[in-house]
């Protein structure tokens, strides 16, 4: 059952435990986005059919129809450009683009259209609009599939910019930004999709909240995506020769948690 408060959308789930990998958790969170409400699509380049490069909308398609997750043209610049429109109509688009650098076809748009429309209008126009980025390293790509373009995102201003380390995070923060009124940057780090972890369904998160990994009180190292997992190693490593490190996952890149890094 889905719910309308203060114009953000909450979905009343029973909680359900299991342990599955980052890429699971994220095609979960879409499955139950779209049964939980009907104004939410997700569609971009081989999500249908194929099921997305990555499979993260595997069986998406087959399970809700071609109407709620379906393929585009390669044109990137068109698949926002489209959701800009869908969303000033009150529906929820989640779109991917497909590689990190494939979206820099679509900069134009999401910055002057989607990270604009809410101030333009003073707030007679959302955008609540989601764009899922497969980003960063250590998959042995070059050029086109490595990048990490995340700074653009985070600087620019009107945009939410977010990335999990965890398959619990990967689920509650993705159902946490396709219920928000306004534009979510959704950046999924390609190393981490095979990844298990618990996810439980009924957690829901709070976009722009860090989260302390590991507990210290020698160092601290900040780190988001896939960062995360190589941090807590070097605390690991750092414990055997005596030191204690701490570790946060900023999780939120804008709005960033500057109370828990503060502190």
């Amino acid at each position: 059952m889905t719910i309308a408060h203060d114009d953000v959308r909450v979905d009343m789930r029973v909680a359900a435990v299991s342990t599955m990998s980052m890429a699971a958790a994220l095609n979960l969170a879409l499955a139950d986005a779209i049964e939980s409400d009907p104004e939410v699509v997700v569609f971009g380049e081989d999500v249908g059919a194929l099921g997305g490069v990555f499979r993260i909308t595997d069986g998406l398609t087959a399970r809700f129809g071609e109407d709620r997750c379906f393929d585009t043209p390669l044109a990137e610049s068109g698949i926002v450009g489209t959701a800009v429109g869908m969303a000033m109509n009150g529906m929820r688009p989640v779109v991917e683009l497909q590689f990190d650098a494939f979206a820099l076809p679509a900069f134009e748009q999401i910055v002057s259209h989607v990270a604009k429309l809410g101030n333009r209008t003073r707030g007679a126009v959302r955008m609540p609009l989601v764009i899922r980025i497969p980003f960063g390293g250590g998959i042995g790509g070059v050029e086109h599939h490595c990048d990490s373009s995340e700074a653009y995102y985070a600087h620019t201003p009107g945009l939410t910019v977010v990335s999990p380390s965890t398959p619990q995070d990967a689920y509650s923060m993705l159902r946490a930004a396709i219920a928000s009124p306004d534009p979510v940057i959704f950046l999924e780090p390609k190393k981490l999709y095979w990844t298990k972890g618990e996810v439980d369904t009924s957690v829901v998160a709070e976009i722009g909240t860090a989260r302390v990994a590991r507990d210290g009180t020698d160092v601290t190292l900040i780190a988001y995506g896939a960062s995360v997992p190589l941090a807590l190693e070097a605390a690991d490593v750092a414990a055997s020769e005596g030191r204690s490190v701490q570790v946060i996952d900023i999780r939120s890149l804008s709005p960033f948690d500057d109370e828990t890094v503060t502190a």
